[in-house]
Parts: structure tokens; C-alpha cells; sequence
């Protein structure tokens, strides 16, 4: 089953990849659907005092003001405003009913070093590194929280890094505009916000693979650190990081369209 999932998955680049919207001479950035990672029933990474869920959509919020505030003409939409448990292929969905043109998908990051420490930002992508697994592991599993997740992922198990091979297949088409806004991401974070940056990354996240435009996972840093946690839940530091993303967001939008 494995197998053809694949071969159909690659028929589907092969035909439809020249196609995609992104090759449009008109293509602009006018939609984007702002997701804050976990909610609800499912907290996220925990922090010594404080809970993944929250920061996310603390900083999703303050990037969706300071997207409508300064950018005319663009449309934000939020997986999530509050509290609330939404399963990962609704997040993709809601993105792609409302035909964005960008996902950002919030989350904070930790480990058990408790030393370990800094922003990195994901794409759809086959990047080998046990570090990386042990990222989309723990994200992805989220799904088990939901009703139905063997139907609706289609077997997917998030233990396993060969379930997640055929998933990468389905987002080359957007792969390059993926890499390309994570990267003004991450240099944000760098130059301008002052954070310690990992780097742009490759990873399989079932919240990606579902949606049908570019798409980046942002850690905004590592919750499992004490220092990094207090940053995350200051209210600046909140806005630094989304002043960083919508400074990434606003040099992304021009690029592509001065690119028609």
C-alpha cells in the first residue's frame, strides 16, 4: 500500500508540478493563514512554568496584528485565536478552503539538554538527522490525540521515519518559495531579533504536508531552556519574534511578487 502511495505521489508531481500556482506571471501574496501550534487538550512542549500552547498563540496573535497593521491588502486568517484543540489536517485545511498563499505554523522547541538553546525553521524535506526526527516525532504526535487519525493520515505513524517518506512528495512543488521565506526567517531572527539561530531545516510534519501552498514550521526557540523560556513568554520578546517574522513575511511578499 506503502509503495503505491508513493508511485501515485510522484505521478502527481510529474503531471501537475509544472502547473503550479507559483509559476503564475501574476502570483502575489495576499492570503496568509497564521497557525498557533497545539491548544487545548494538547499543551505542546512544557516549559518550568509555562506551556508551548500559549506562547505560540501569543506570538501568532501579535504577528497577525502587525501583519494587518502595516501591509495593505493582505488577509490573515488563524488556525486558532484561543485555546482551543484543533487536529493537524484541519489546520491544513483551513489554509487550503481559504486558498492561502502562506502557512506559518508557530511552535516553541525542547529537549532534555536543558542547555541547548535557539530558533530554527522548518520545511517539508527528507534532511536525515535523528535531532530533526526527534522534532517532527514529537509534533506529529499530536495527531494520536485525534479521532479517526488512521483514516485521516492514511496509516501515517509518527514512531516511524519511513511512514514519512511519501509525504515529502506531495510539497516539492513548493519547496523552493518554502525554503526561501524560512530563510529570511532565520536570518530575522539572527540580525535583527538578537536570537541564536540553528538554521533553516528539513523535516516531515504532517501539519506541512497537508496544505497546498508554501509552508514553514517556526520553534521560537527552546522552552526547556531557562533563559529562552523567559524570553518566550515576555511580552517584548514575544513581539520581537513577531516583528522578526513579519519582517521576513513583508521581504518575502516582495521578492515574489517583484519576481512577476
Amino acid at each position: 500500500m506503502k509503495n503505491i502511495l508513493i508511485l501515485l505521489a510522484v505521478t502527481f508531481i510529474l503531471i501537475f508540478g509544472a502547473f503550479s500556482p507559483l509559476g503564475s506571471a501574476k502570483y502575489a501574496v495576499t492570503k496568509v493563514v497564521i497557525d498557533a501550534g497545539h491548544g487545548g487538550k494538547d499543551p505542546g512542549a512544557l516549559g518550568a512554568f509555562s506551556q508551548e500552547k500559549d506562547i505560540a498563540l501569543a506570538i501568532a496573535l501579535k504577528l497577525g496584528e502587525i501583519i494587518e497593521k502595516y501591509i495593505d491588502n493582505v488577509e490573515v486568517i488563524y488556525t486558532r485565536s484561543d485555546d482551543r484543540f484543533v487536529e493537524l489536517i484541519d489546520r491544513a485545511g483551513i489554509a487550503n478552503k481559504n486558498k492561502a498563499d502562506l502557512f506559518i505554523s508557530i511552535h516553541c522547541n525542547a529537549t532534555d539538554n536543558r542547555k541547548v538553546q535557539g530558533t530554527e525553521t522548518f520545511v517539508m524535506g527528507l534532511e536525515k538527522s535523528e535531532d530533526n526526527f526527534d522534532v517532527a516525532k514529537r509534533e506529529n504526535s499530536v495527531i494520536l490525540l485525534e479521532d479517526d487519525f488512521e483514516e485521516n493520515y492514511e496509516g501515517f505513524d509518527p514512531t516511524n521515519p519511513e511512514s514519512m517518506i511519501m509525504f515529502q512528495l506531495f510539497q516539492n512543488t513548493y519547496q523552493k518559495n518554502s525554503l526561501k521565506f524560512a530563510a529570511k526567517i532565520e536570518e530575522q531572527f539572527q540580525k535583527r531579533v538578537g536570537r541564536y539561530s540553528r538554521g533553516v531545516k528539513q523535516n516531515i510534519f504532517v501539519v506541512l504536508y497537508k496544505t497546498s501552498m508554501p509552508s514553514v514550521l517556526i520553534e521560537t526557540g527552546f522552552i526547556s531552556n531557562e533563559d529562552e523560556e523567559k524570553f518566550l513568554n515576555d511580552q517584548l520578546g514575544q513581539e520581537y519574534l513577531a516583528s522578526g517574522i513579519f519582517r521576513a513575511f513583508r521581504d518575502y511578499k516582495n521578492e515574489i511578487e517583484a519576481n512577476n
